[in-house]
């Protein structure tokens, strides 16, 4: 895994072993910024199930104002620490959350945050067939906070297993997919207007 782009363009990231944690590959994450253009400079964002950080970091190295990266696990967020410091990215623009990416939405909902570009590419769902998905994916979407942290003109990236079959709630419309092998990974803007926006016009 390295960074692909930008400030700290061809450094390594360092992934912990014998975790389950699956780095989106780097012809994955090319075509991601291919398709945002340059909306990411100056861009606040929002990595959940941040994983290695892989993400997020190359967000920051591209020149995202802010990045907030959400990793449950202690073990793994102690290597996105030393991924950051070995970079030699701005330290004060990455904001780390050692915690469940649920909780966390949830919290920044409360204190008002909002970003620009929100991403996650979760542990993958198994194949639903006849069912309703109960990934972390089809979660994401169905969460009723998570609409409140995208700015009205923002984008959701969600990564899922093309076996996973993901129901849109009316507050998601896809403005763009790009899949590459078992990967997806959906644009995803929001449709409706938030009674908090609604009050402030």
């Amino acid at each position: 895994m390295r960074i692909i782009g930008g400030q700290a363009a061809r450094h390594t990231l360092k992934v912990p072993k014998g975790y389950a944690v699956r780095p989106t590959p780097d012809r994955v994450k090319q075509a991601v910024f291919n398709s945002l253009g340059g909306r990411f400079n100056d861009a606040r964002v929002l990595e959940l199930f941040s994983g290695s950080g892989a993400l997020g970091l190359e967000f920051l190295s591209r020149g995202a104002t802010h990045v907030v990266s959400v990793e449950k696990s202690g073990k793994v967020a102690r290597m996105i620490r030393l991924n950051l410091a070995n970079l030699g990215l701005d330290e004060t623009r990455f904001e780390l959350r050692e915690q469940d990416a649920f909780a966390a939405i949830a919290q920044l909902r409360t204190t008002g945050r909002q970003f620009d570009l929100i991403v996650a590419d979760p542990p993958y769902g198994e194949k639903n067939v006849g069912h309703r998905s109960k990934s972390f994916a089809q979660q994401l979407l169905d969460n009723e906070n998570l609409p409140h942290l995208l700015n009205p003109e923002g984008l959701f990236i969600l990564g899922h297993t093309k076996r996973d079959t993901l129901d849109f709630p009316a507050d998601w419309a896809e403005a763009k997919t790009l899949k590459h092998g078992d990967t997806v990974m959906r644009f995803l803007k929001r449709t409706t207007q938030l009674a908090s926006e609604t009050a402030a016009s």
